[in-house]
């Protein structure tokens, strides 16, 4: 066995992930989907658990060895189950997009409806983009938003009643505002549907109690974990115990084997983390920064998709300042902040170059940011698109950057 550390054995690795972590630590993090674990994630991630087996569930495993193991997933999924109050919980998905896969393949068989939000629209791939694979085995209908960025539940009501779905999905990726569970769950009920949300983007703002909660009213509800909720890379499936056996066959065996228990750990550590009062004003601190970007954005002219924000995102249409969605994302990055570029509601742009920008505030805010750093970093940003061809006023910034972020220090215990 190796037994030397990563530094001396393999510099190379060591020094990649070291120039990751100077990134990280000197730049403004804005992906909405992105966050900064604790240490104690990272050290369960790095943890001996990653070498055992164990197919199956707590309990009942097919390989032996497995008591500890035991112990470690099933409190991940009890932790999960009080945190957002789920019947039942499987906490081995290896990411979301399996996640969602394998609760089509336990509910549903290939041909049926399911009624999903618009990729263009604030969707996301999994719920039905012509592109993957899950469109060509059962038949997605997407619905979209209307004139005022909002859900029409009146035409949503029209279409499953046209349509006639076995599943109507919600959760969304770019879209920025609440959603009435209630109002849909009665409309899948008068077509006798299947509930389904992915709430992989806002589940830590669920958990701190600063977004309404599907997991009591819906069928089914995935989540990543990582994202605002701010775990490990992985995700979860959340259910009614009526269906708890169709969705456990569905992850194991039907499309995962062995479990990566490191990552479950990781995952118990970060529901421990969100059961903790900080937590809950942590989730509030996400939307407050969120509404100081919405504020400084409107004031400079841009043009918010969905009219604004009730989460931790806002998808922002570039073009009328001249540029396109792809080259703000690249002016950001010389200017050491990261965002992605994002395409908007019925954008006449393509996915590579589209019109948009996709933002939002929880790493910042998992770093300390207030409402007086996200006023700067608004401005910034704004400075950063109108000077988008001057690399030196792009430096400029970078600079005021690097000085901000030295104040917030992100893992000084890795330094």
């Amino acid at each position: 066995m190796n037994h030397q550390k990563l530094a001396q054995f393999d510099p190379i690795v060591a020094a990649s992930i070291k120039h990751e972590l100077n990134r990280q630590e000197t730049g403004l993090e804005m992906i909405p989907s992105e966050n900064f674990v604790s240490v104690a994630v990272l050290e369960a991630l790095g943890s001996v658990l990653t070498n055992k087996y164990s197919e199956g569930y707590p309990g009942k495993r097919y390989y032996g060895g497995c008591e500890f193991i035991d112990e470690v997933e099933q409190l991940a999924i009890d932790r999960a189950k009080q945190l957002f109050g789920a019947e039942h919980v499987n906490v081995q998905p290896l990411s979301g997009a399996p996640a969602n896969i394998a609760v089509y393949f336990a509910l549903l068989k290939p041909g049926d409806t399911i009624l999903g939000m618009d990729l263009s629209h604030g969707g996301h791939l999994t719920h039905g983009h012509p592109v993957t694979h899950m469109a060509k085995i059962f038949n997605f209908i997407r619905y979209k938003t209307n004139a005022e960025g909002k859900i029409d539940l009146d035409n949503l009501r029209a279409m499953a009643l046209e349509h006639k779905p076995k599943m109507i999905l919600v959760g969304y990726s770019a879209y920025s505002r609440e959603i009435e569970y209630e109002k849909i769950k009665a409309i899948a009920d008068e077509v006798g549907a299947l509930t389904m949300a992915d709430i992989a983007h806002i589940a830590g703002l669920i958990a701190g109690g600063q977004m309404n909660n599907p997991v009591p009213i819906f069928d089914v509800v995935t989540t990543t974990t990582h994202k605002t909720l701010r775990g490990p890379r992985g995700a979860i499936i959340m259910c009614k115990e009526k269906i708890a056996k169709e969705i456990d066959k569905s992850v194991f065996p039907g499309f995962q084997g062995g479990p990566h228990e490191n990552n479950i750990a990781a995952k118990a550590i970060a529901f421990k983390e969100a059961l903790e009062p900080a937590y809950k004003e942590y989730a509030r601190q996400i939307k407050v920064n969120a509404k100081v970007l919405e504020k400084k954005f409107n004031d400079f002219g841009y043009k918010l998709m969905f009219g604004g924000t009730d989460n931790h995102l806002l998808l922002i249409d570039v073009t009328p300042k001249g540029l396109s969605g792809k080259e703000a994302q690249i002016a950001l990055d010389k200017a050491g902040i990261t965002v992605n570029k994002n395409m908007i509601p019925d954008d006449p742009r393509s996915p590579m170059d589209p019109s948009g920008i996709r933002l939002g505030t929880p790493a910042l805010t998992t770093r300390g940011f207030k409402e007086a750093e996200m006023e700067l970093v608004g401005n910034w940003i704004n400075e950063a698109i109108e000077n988008w061809k001057d690399d030196g006023k792009l430096a400029e910034i970078k600079n005021k950057v690097l000085e901000l972020t030295k104040k917030f220090p992100l893992y000084p215990e890795l330094q």
